[in-house]
């Protein structure tokens, strides 16, 4: 994505709804997973700037990569140094060494190529048994201004991120969306977009009125305790759990 991007990123993660709603999300789904553990090998795979590797810090060492420096200049302003420079085709750890990989927004990015690449390397690094933990934006139809911005060239499926999970050795612990009960606003806004000419299109990732933090972050806070119970049918965001057979 550019620069300025990670920026705002870096910036913005600590209160922007979007990004605390995931973050309850999926310390809420990686507790259930685990159920008291604190001492897990953990990979964050394309960790941008940081904030993800932070709040996984409570259960366990957690190690980041990303290909871009810009990213890891963040991490290091965050006081984070376990990191490396690297794609996620190319992942430069050794085979069978964590417990949990995560990566969030990064195999829709058009640098990656094939992702089941990115897939097959994670499996590599894995410890038998070991889970993979993704959050990708979904359906490809929803593409909008904000994708352009962070280069994302694909948005996905579950039926499509099952199958792929299948064939790179994983079996499917989770499937599911989430961001569900903001999805018609943001339908709307996409099929506003596209009435719009795209003169000087911009991310969705902003400094926002506290009040607009505060009241859409509930939102995703209400979904990460259904999420404890089942999956969701629709939404803006695809989670996806697999496991290393």
């Amino acid at each position: 994505m550019e620069p300025s991007e990670y920026q705002t990123m870096y910036q913005v993660e600590e209160r922007h709804w979007w990004y605390v709603g995931m973050q309850r999300i999926t310390t809420t789904q990686i507790a259930a997973l685990y159920r008291g553990q604190r001492d897990l090998s953990i990979l964050d795979a394309g960790c941008g700037t940081g904030a993800v590797m932070k709040y996984l810090a409570p259960f366990g060492c957690v190690t980041g990569f990303d290909l871009m420096p810009h990213a890891l200049n963040f991490c290091q302003e965050r006081g984070l140094n376990r990191l490396a420079q690297a794609s996620v085709t190319r992942v430069p750890f050794a085979s069978d060494h964590f417990d949990l990989v995560t990566s969030f927004d990064v195999l829709c990015h058009r640098s990656i190529g094939d992702y089941r690449g990115a897939l097959r390397e994670f499996h590599r690094v894995l410890k038998p048994g070991g889970c993979l933990f993704l959050r990708l934006p979904a359906y490809n139809w929803l593409r909008g201004h904000h994708d352009e911005v962070v280069y994302t060239v694909h948005r996905f499926s579950r039926a499509e991120i099952k199958e792929a999970l299948y064939e790179t050795g994983f079996t499917a612990v989770k499937l599911s969306y989430a961001n569900m009960l903001l999805f018609p606003l943001a339908l709307g806004k996409r099929l506003a977009e596209r009435l719009v000419p795209e003169n000087g299109s911009v991310s969705d990732v902003r400094p926002n009125p506290p009040w607009q933090d505060s009241l859409f972050a509930r939102f995703l806070y209400a979904e990460a305790g259904w999420l404890k119970h089942g999956p969701l049918p629709f939404g803006l965001t695809l989670m996806a759990i697999g496991r290393k057979v």
